[in-house]
């Protein structure tokens, strides 16, 4: 008798390539999926897998199996979106998150999901929104918080929130005084997020001029890391100030008053369409809540409760 098990199974393994990858998404050994495989193809007295290969790929009765499979998986979704006891969800749940958000509401987003889905387990990686895209993309994580919309095929995306980059120092460095020009900021390192990040550039792209000294641009995957410099008094930090709350409260860090202006970083909740996406997109609006929670309203912190 078919069941779901080795349909999903199946269906990983065609949509991963591998039996490894497929044992890795459903928490599972390598032998647990290949057993699964032949039990499926026993019952159902035809081949669906071409294993000649690296690869893992369908037979032309395994791209059948495919429609019917996806067909299969989505109705079971559907049914426990509508009917289903969502705090009953079960399984482990990839997350990738951008390092702003870990600074800003993610121990909020974690709190409330134990407490909403108990039976439901995170695993969080904590990298730059490039490689949590391609991380995504190959379906090594499931859902990613990330500086976006993604424009991928497949990608849903769901808007979290915007944070301003503010531009941040010291008071040591004696810049709280008046309206900054682009100037008098260039003659301090400019501490900022890594390469191949969209603030890197946009930072970069406004201080790359013939009419500038050559910019001192110190890049950092940490952002702890450019908090600390800049509380040092190494430069002129360029980040979301929401992330820098307690610092500049505590007069470790000031706001700049400067005539420079950069586009907001645009965080969303992206994730890859599947047959199987409920605890991707409850996790995903249980966070745009949680981000839309502090938003200020006319320039106020909005109270948390």
């Amino acid at each position: 008798m078919l069941d779901f098990r080795s349909i999903e199974t199946f269906l990983w393994v065609v949509k991963l390539g591998s039996f490894r990858g497929a044992a890795h998404r459903l928490n599972t050994t390598q032998p647990a999926i290949s057993q699964r495989i032949a039990q499926l193809e026993r019952e159902l007295g035809v081949k669906l897998l071409n294993r000649d290969h690296r690869v893992a790929s369908p037979t032309p009765s395994g791209r059948q199996m495919m429609v019917y499979a996806e067909k299969l998986m989505g109705l079971r979704a559907a049914m426990m979106a509508e009917i289903g006891d969502r705090s009953a969800m079960r399984g482990v749940l990839r997350l990738g998150v951008a390092e702003t958000i870990v600074h800003t509401w993610l121990p909020r987003l974690v709190k409330s999901v134990n407490e909403v889905y108990p039976n439901l387990s995170l695993e969080i990686e904590v990298d730059i929104t490039p490689n949590l895209t391609s991380r995504l993309l190959a379906q090594e994580i499931e859902l990613a918080f990330v500086v976006g919309p993604l424009s991928a095929s497949g990608v849903h995306n769901r808007v979290l929130r915007d944070y301003a980059i503010s531009f941040l120092a010291s008071p040591a460095l004696g810049l709280g005084e008046g309206r900054l020009t682009r100037q008098d900021l260039a003659r301090f390192p400019i501490i900022t997020f890594p390469r191949k990040t969209k603030p890197y550039d946009a930072v970069r792209a406004l201080f790359d001029r013939p009419d500038l000294p050559p910019i001192r641009l110190h890049a950092s995957a940490s952002l702890a890391t450019v908090i600390h410099m800049a509380i040092e008094g190494l430069g002129v930090a360029v980040i979301p100030s929401v992330i820098v709350e307690n610092e500049l409260a505590d007069g470790r860090l000031q706001l700049l008053d400067t005539d420079l202006k950069l586009a907001p970083l645009t965080f969303t909740a992206s994730w890859l369409a599947s047959p199987d996406m409920v605890a991707v997109e409850c996790v995903a609006e249980l966070a745009r809540h949680i981000a839309q929670e502090s938003i200020p309203v006319d320039g106020a912190p909005s109270p948390r409760h």
